[in-house]
């Protein structure tokens, strides 16, 4: 970094050398040293303009993701880490992991691909986006419980395919929000911003999260201190939770049995929410009538029980893909980086939980 330039009137020499430095930096005959910092992803275009202005950085050779062995080997020396959902970070990993890497930020609100408690025990700090990603996710939400609800799927097909012949009267019938209620398992920032859209559409809100959030906050949504009983009166359920011990594998057989017949399944969370073989043979029975899906167990491969279905909607986890989402996470990622090797307070880290 150039330094703040000094009053020439009151400290002449001073201010002969730094203008000295300057143009020394400027044409390179000073090389300033940077942070080292290890990425492992392309970002969006501004993101990258930073990146390679304020960092030494460290990327694979060829383009492809790295293994954890070349990950470790990239860390050597580092300064620091830029990673995503992709980079799997367990306590092997950071048990090898060289000691000169002071944070680890990841470009996503979700963390469950770190080993926190092992990080804390190396003092690693890791970072995380929240906040920034909540309006385009919960705008996805809202896609996909339309795409679902409206068989969007299905009516593209019949569009694209050129089978459109005419519109009869019971062609691709769905099914309205309007007067519904909304279930939505998981409500912080994310779930509060779905309840707030779908209001617009007419709906009930009703919510399971482990605190009950304030009136103030939430409105006349109703809650529920058993995410089963929110489960028997969800026409629609959103998924908004993270993927933790409590909440994996959460919709089961079992708990969607409970759901009332021909409810629609919304998840833009975490793929692990979910069994997919029986979500699956609940969509083919007609007992979940649709599901929306943005996220899934083990993806980028999913389970192809889906493929063969017309009422599911599917997305490739695009939930924050806007310009304007992934460029504040990107943002905020490099500020994190930045408040920590400078040991100022970072905005957004993770606090590990220890015991």
């Amino acid at each position: 970094m150039i330094p703040i330039r000094t009053n020439k009137t009151f400290f002449p020499v001073l201010y002969a050398f730094e203008d000295w430095y300057c143009k020394a930096v400027e044409i390179g005959a000073i090389k300033v040293l940077k942070p080292i910092v290890v990425v492992t992803s392309h970002f969006i275009e501004g993101v990258e303009t930073r990146i390679e202005r304020e960092y030494e950085v460290r990327r694979s050779k060829n383009g492809a993701p790295f293994k954890s062995e070349e990950l470790l080997a990239a860390a050597e020396g580092a300064d620091a880490m830029l990673v995503t959902l992709a980079d799997r970070m367990d306590a092997e990993f950071f048990k090898r992991l060289s000691a000169s890497v002071k944070v680890i930020a990841t470009y996503s609100v979700g963390f469950d691909h770190i080993d926190l408690r092992a990080a804390a025990e190396r003092k690693i700090a890791i970072a995380y986006t929240p906040g920034v990603e909540t309006d385009a996710v919960a705008d996805l939400a809202m896609l996909l419980l339309l795409g679902a609800s409206r068989r969007a799927y299905e009516a593209q097909e019949l569009v694209r395919s050129g089978a459109w012949k005419s519109s009869g009267t019971t062609t691709l019938l769905g099914w309205q929000p309007t007067g519904k209620v909304l279930g939505i398992f998981g409500m912080g920032h994310i779930g509060q911003a779905v309840a707030r859209r779908a209001r617009g559409f007419g709906m009930k809100i009703h919510y399971y999260n482990p605190i009950r959030i304030p009136e103030e906050t939430v409105g006349d949504a109703v809650f529920h201190a058993d995410p089963l009983d929110l489960l028997r009166v969800s026409a629609f359920l959103s998924l908004n939770a993270p993927d933790s011990k409590e909440t994996h594998h959460f919709l089961t057989a079992k708990t969607i049995q409970l759901l009332p017949p021909g409810a629609i399944v919304v998840n833009t969370a975490r793929g692990g929410l979910i069994v997919d073989e029986e979500l699956i043979v609940a969509l083919q029975s007609g007992h979940v009538a649709a599901a929306g899906l943005d996220v899934y167990e083990g993806e980028p491969k999913l389970h192809p029980g889906y493929l063969a279905l017309k009422n599911t909607f599917l997305l490739p986890h695009i939930g924050s893909a806007t310009v304007e989402t992934r460029t504040a996470m990107g943002m905020l990622a490099l500020d994190n980086i930045d408040a920590v090797l400078n040991g100022t307070a970072a905005p957004s880290l993770v606090t590990p939980h220890t015991d």
